[in-house]
C-alpha cells in the first residue's frame, strides 16, 4: 500500500505550494507517530523541502512559490534557511505569493519573502514583539506536600527554577533578555531586508512596539502587506503576473508531491563518502524514538558508520536542547572513536545545540552555528521530588522501614533525606559538570577555568558562541559538509544521510503492533497541548539521572 500511489506529473503553469500546517522536522520523517497521518506519503524534512525549492527555481513548469503559513512550527534558525532559500528562489524571476487569515509573527517572518503579501479583508497580522516565559510550580508543590531534592552545577542552569522557585533569578532574566534581544534585532532586520518598501529594522520595532498593526488597512498603509482580499483576488493578479486567461488553471504541488515527480537531491557520486547523521530532539536513555536522541539507536549506527571504509568524514546535524548526560556520553564516546578511526568530524547547529546538544557538538573538529542558533548552557543538575509530607500529612499514609545500613533505604520519595544524601547528589551532579567542563576543553583546545567562565548553565547565541570560542563559524549543514570535504580532502564524493526512518505508514503500523507505546505517546501529546505547562515535568521522567538540558520557552 505504502510503495503503490503514482508519481505526480508536474504540468505546465504549476504552482508549488507550502502551508508549514505541520511540524517539519531536520531529516524526512523523523517524527513522533501522534504527528503523522495514514494518507501520508513522507513527512519532509527541512533540507528536503529547501533542496525542492532549489530545483523549483530551475524547473520551467514551474511558475512560483505560493505560501499558507498558516502557523509556523519552525525555530529561527530554521526559519532563517526558508526565508534565504525563498530569497533565492526570486532571484530566478519568478513569483512568490503568500495569503492568510491570520498572520502570526513566525508566519509573517516566512511570508515577508513574497512578492505579494495578502490577507483576509477581517483578518489578522499580529505584530508586538516576542517573549520568553516559564511557569513556576514551588507554591503549588508546597502546597500539596512535595519538595523538590535539586542539585544542580552552573549559577545560570535554569531548567530547574520552575520548581525551586517563583520568578526567574536575574541571571536567568538576564541571559534570557541578551537572547531575545539578539532573536529579535535579527528577526526585524531580515523582515526590512525581505519586504524593503521603505521598511527599516527600526521602523518595524516602532511599530510593534506600540502595537500600531490593529487591523489589516495598518498594515496595508506600513508596507507590511500588499493587498486586502480573498483567496480569489490574489489568483486574479498571480494570473495577470503570468499572462494567463481568467478560465486557465493553475497547479497547485505540495512539496510532497513535487518530491514525487522530480531528482531534487544532489549527493553527489564519488567513491568516498561523507555521512550526515541528523540527531535531533531530546537525549534520552534507551532504544529508537522519532523525534528523539537515543543512545541505544545512535551508538550501533556510530559503530556501523566507523566500520565502514568508504566514509571519510562524518557531519553532525544537531537540534537539541539536551537530556540524560549518562546517553550522551556514551554517544559522545563513539564520536571520539571515529576521530580515533581517522574520519574528520564537522558539527551543523540547528536552531538548538544546548546543554546535552553541545557535550555531542564539543570534541567535534569544526563546530557551524547559526546567528540565532541557542547553545551553551554547559551545566547539569538532577533532582528527584520527595512526597513524604503529601503521603504523610495530606493523605494519611505512613511509612517505616527496617535497615541494614544508615543509607540502604537512602533517596527514596518516601521518607525524609538526611544531610548526607543531599550532599551525596550535590558531589555527583558537581561530578558531571567538572566532566562536561573537561570534555569542553579537551574539544576546544580552552583549560577547563575559561570553559568554566562561559558555561555555568549559560546559553549563547551562535553569534555570540563564535565570539567565545564555543564554535568556529556561523554557516549552514552545506558549509559544513564542505568544511568536512576540505578536512578530509576529499574532491569528489558521495552523501550518505542518516539513520534511516520508515515513511508514516510503515511507521503507524508498526506502532500498532505495540500499543502500549502508541497509546502512552498519544496521551503524552494530547496532554502537553492542552496543558503546555505539563511538559516541564517531562524532567522527571529519567527520575535522578543527571540531566543535561535547557528549558526554555519563545514566543514569537
Amino acid at each position: 500500500m505504502a510503495s503503490g500511489k503514482q508519481k505526480t506529473v508536474v504540468s505546465n503553469q504549476s504552482i508549488l505550494q507550502i502551508d508549514f500546517a505541520n511540524q517539519i522536522p531536520e531529516r524526512t520523517n523523523n517524527i513522533s507517530t501522534t504527528q503523522l497521518s495514514w494518507n501520508a506519503e513522507s513527512v519532509l524534512g527541512l533540507h528536503d523541502i529547501i533542496s525542492l525549492i532549489e530545483k523549483a527555481a530551475d524547473d520551467e513548469k514551474i511558475k512560483g512559490i505560493h505560501l499558507e503559513p498558516i502557523r509556523s512550527t519552525l525555530g529561527m534558525a530554521q526559519a532563517q534557511l526558508f526565508l534565504e532559500a525563498l530569497k533565492d528562489f526570486k532571484k530566478s524571476g519568478k513569483i512568490i505569493t503568500s495569503y492568510a487569515d491570520y498572520y502570526t509573527q513566525p508566519a509573517y517572518y516566512l511570508a515577508s519573502a513574497a512578492d505579494q503579501i495578502c490577507i483576509n479583508p477581517i483578518g489578522v497580522l499580529d505584530f508586538r514583539g516576542i517573549a520568553s516565559y516559564s511557569p513556576f510550580f514551588k507554591d503549588m508543590l508546597d502546597a500539596v506536600g512535595v519538595k523538590m531534592n535539586i542539585y544542580y552545577a552552573g549559577d545560570f542552569k535554569s531548567a530547574t527554577e520552575p520548581f525551586r522557585r517563583n520568578d526567574m533569578s536575574p541571571e536567568n532574566r538576564l541571559q534570557t533578555k541578551e537572547f531575545l534581544n539578539s532573536v529579535y534585532s535579527t528577526f526585524l532586520e531580515d523582515i526590512a531586508a525581505a519586504r524593503g518598501e521603505g521598511l527599516t529594522g527600526q521602523k518595524l520595532k516602532e511599530l510593534a512596539y506600540g502595537f500600531l498593526i490593529q487591523k489589516p488597512e495598518d498594515a496595508l498603509e506600513q508596507n507590511m502587506i500588499d493587498m486586502i482580499g480573498f483567496k480569489s483576488d490574489l489568483d486574479a493578479w498571480r494570473k495577470e503576473k503570468l499572462d494567463l486567461e481568467e478560465d486557465q488553471k493553475i497547479i497547485m504541488l505540495t512539496p510532497e508531491e513535487y518530491a514525487t515527480a522530480v531528482s531534487y537531491k544532489n549527493l553527489g557520486s564519488g567513491t568516498d563518502r561523507i555521512a550526515v547523521v541528523y540527531a535531533e530532539g531530546e537525549i534520552r536513555d534507551g532504544k529508537e524514538v522519532y523525534g528523539q536522541i537515543k543512545d541505544g539507536q545512535y551508538v550501533p549506527l556510530l559503530e556501523k558508520i566507523r566500520k565502514n571504509d568508504k566514509i571519510k568524514a562524518v557531519v553532525f546535524r544537531i537540534n537539541s536542547p539536551g537530556g540524560s548526560i549518562l546517553s550522551a556520553e556514551k554517544i559522545y564516546q563513539q564520536i571520539i572513536a571515529l576521530k580515533e578511526e581517522g574520519m574528520k568530524v564537522v558539527v551543523s547547529m540547528g536552531d538548538l545545540a544546548a546543554s546535552g546538544g553541545y557535550y555531542l557538538s564539543a570534541p567535534a573538529d569544526s563546530i557551524f552555528a547559526a546567528e540565532n542558533t541557542l547553545t551553551g548552557s554547559i551545566g547539569v543538575f538532577s533532582m528527584i521530588p520527595n512526597v513524604n509530607e503529601l503521603l504523610e500529612e495530606k493523605i494519611g499514609i505512613h511509612f517505616d522501614t527496617v535497615r541494614t545500613g544508615p543509607v540502604s533505604a537512602g533517596f527514596t520519595p518516601y521518607l525524609e533525606w538526611t544531610e548526607n544524601e543531599h550532599q551525596y547528589l550535590q558531589r555527583r551532579t558537581d561530578h558531571y559538570y567538572d566532566l562536561f567542563l573537561q570534555r569542553v576543553s579537551d574539544g576546544r583546545n580552552m583549560t577547563k577555568e575559561n570553559v568554566h567562565k562561559v558555561a555555568q548553565g549559560r546559553i549563547w547565541t551562535g553569534e555570540k558562541a563564535l565570539q567565545l570560542g564555543l564554535v568556529d563559524a556561523i554557516g549552514d549543514l552545506d558549509d559544513a559538509v564542505a568544511s568536512a570535504a576540505r578536512l578530509a580532502g576529499l574532491d569528489d564524493f558521495r552523501i550518505v544521510e542518516y539513520p534511516k526512518f520508515k515513511n508514516p505508514m510503515q511507521k503507524a503500523i508498526e506502532d500498532l503492533l505495540n500499543p502500549k507505546s502508541l497509546q502512552t505517546e498519544i496521551i503524552t501529546s494530547k496532554v502537553e497541548q492542552a496543558i503546555p505547562a505539563v511538559k516541564y515535568f517531562d524532567v522527571l521522567q529519567d527520575i535522578g539521572i543527571p540531566q543535561a538540558k535547557m528549558v526554555l520557552e519563545l514566543e514569537l
